[in-house]
């Protein structure tokens, strides 16, 4: 009956936007982290050129 497909349909859009959210979350932390390492990487270069022109000093 229609009513039944109706609450179908709407659980099944629930679902389907549930798994979206949690892969989009999922995403946001893994770029969220390769950004962070970067800007780590990045620090510590700088921090190494910092030293090596102390020692030439």
């Amino acid at each position: 009956n229609i009513t039944v497909t109706q609450v179908n349909v709407k659980a099944a859009e629930s679902t389907i936007r549930d798994v979206d959210f949690a892969a989009e979350s999922a995403n946001f932390s893994k770029y969220n982290i390769l950004a962070q390492s970067g800007s780590y990487a990045m620090s510590q270069a700088n921090a190494v050129q910092q030293n090596v022109l102390k020692l030439l000093q």
